[in-house]
């Protein structure tokens, strides 16, 4: 078998076993024999553009991983890959501004599958000057990663108080994210690394000890004092361009009012225009 022949094969298996499935029961979701899947991972068998299009569907593999496949198996692609600052993109990009601004003075943020970081609120961009006051030094162009500032030994990890708590969590996540996305696989693997210096022996799997809370929340040491917040992500519904599909807006909600207090001091929101004649 080729090397391309190895990397489709495997890619089918990997995604298969992400979504937990055995080959019997992705036969029977595709209507065909389990034979048939395990020739087609195996490489004995090549399976039609309209088979690998509805078994890439039904494991919900990433659009840009199912063009790779198509790709690898000589089909054309199906996916389009639309710059964000396309002008066919217009109503996207408002709704994710929209989005953005509502959630100030909350911090809200635009990121990829990459983790790289796209668009920041006013609130986004306080935290992060309070988090890493040293990121203001490096060039306006230069692009950030979220996933660097993970890794870096003055980053996103040094002002975490509950680290032993939210550490296992987030890279239980991330793993499973480079299963879809091989490229993030290198940062993953450092920042496991590095969980592990500053955890030392605490096991870096999630679970064991019973929640605490009914949603992860991070906490930070700052100059502000403690500040605490869980997550929520939105992601476009259904999007057939591999741009949409890897965007996402995470925002962080204060989990105390302490937190939302300091936040609601601190960031300058636009005022509003006066309505009176």
């Amino acid at each position: 078998m080729s090397t391309a022949g190895n990397v489709l094969t495997d890619a089918l298996r990997q995604i298969r076993k992400a979504q937990r499935l055995s080959q019997l029961e992705l036969s029977l979701r595709l209507g065909v024999s389990q034979r048939h899947v395990s020739f087609v991972e195996s490489g004995r068998a090549k399976p039609s553009r309209e088979l690998l299009v509805t078994w890439l569907q039904e494991l919900d593999a990433p659009l840009v991983l199912r063009n790779e496949v198509l790709i690898m198996t000589g089909y054309a692609p199906l996916y389009s890959a639309t710059a964000l600052s396309d002008p066919a993109l217009e109503a996207i990009n408002q709704a994710l501004d929209q989005l953005l601004a509502a959630h100030d003075p909350m911090p809200a943020l635009v990121i990829d599958a990459q983790w790289n970081l796209l668009r920041l609120n006013r609130g986004g961009q306080w935290l992060a000057a309070t988090l890493l006051p040293w990121a203001a030094d490096l060039a306006p162009s230069a692009p950030m990663n979220l996933l660097d500032l993970l890794i870096h030994p003055e980053g996103l990890l040094k002002p975490v108080v509950n680290l032993g708590e939210i550490g296992p969590a987030l890279l239980s996540r991330l793993r499973q994210e480079a299963m879809a996305q091989p490229a993030i696989a290198p940062r993953v693997k450092m920042f496991a690394a590095q969980l592990g210096d500053r955890l030392g022996s605490t096991p870096l799997l999630p679970g064991g000890a019973a929640p605490t809370a009914p949603v992860l929340t991070t906490r930070y040491a700052t100059r502000h004092g403690e500040l605490a917040f869980f997550g929520m992500f939105t992601t476009f519904g259904t999007p057939q361009d591999i741009t949409l599909a890897s965007l996402r807006v995470e925002h962080l909600f204060a989990a105390d009012a302490a937190t939302y207090a300091v936040l609601k001091a601190q960031v300058e929101l636009p005022s509003t225009p006066d309505q009176h004649p």
